[in-house]
């Protein structure tokens, strides 16, 4: 049986990681925290001041995601803002995680994300930037949001 890969992304906040670890508990996948795997692998390029966070390699990311894919025996589940950018082909479903702007604005200020870190989140937010992305890459995609209730296993009915 062919190994299932699920890629969850959405703005940070959203609920990308309670929702991959709801899938994981559901259906024993395996969970990949994408920050483990940037510090395992030394993929943080430098810390950019201005917007208080690292530069990643994305290209190095993907490589390392992609093998990591390949390599394991077991259905995955790769949760990051950036894991809309493995290639379609080693991706059977990407979820993008949403939620409303008041509830986002709240998570990030909980999380003391700087005031201008939250606009550049809320922007992204607004201009559906991991969906747009996910869409221009070719993956098959569905749209959860986190605010309203949801059950995981409808996330595999077509």
């Amino acid at each position: 049986m062919k190994k299932r890969v699920i890629a969850v992304t959405g703005t940070p906040g959203t609920g990308k990681t309670i929702l991959a670890k709801k899938i994981c508990k559901e259906f024993g996948f395996k969970y990949v925290d994408v920050n483990e795997i940037i510090d395992e692998y030394g993929l943080k390029e430098f810390y950019d001041r201005k917007r208080k966070c690292f530069a990643i390699d994305v290209k190095k990311l993907v490589k390392v995601l992609v093998k990591l894919i390949r390599d394991s025996e077991k259905d995955i589940v790769v949760d990051s803002h950036l894991s809309h950018y493995i290639p379609k082909k080693h991706v059977d479903l990407c979820i993008i995680t949403k939620c409303s702007l008041d509830k986002l604005e709240k998570r990030l200020e909980k999380r003391g994300y700087p005031r201008k870190k939250i606009r550049e989140n809320l922007d992204c937010e607004i201009f559906d930037v991991c969906l747009n992305e996910a869409k221009e890459s070719g993956h098959d995609i569905k749209v959860v949001d986190t605010g309203k209730s949801y059950n995981v296993l409808d996330l595999f009915e077509k």
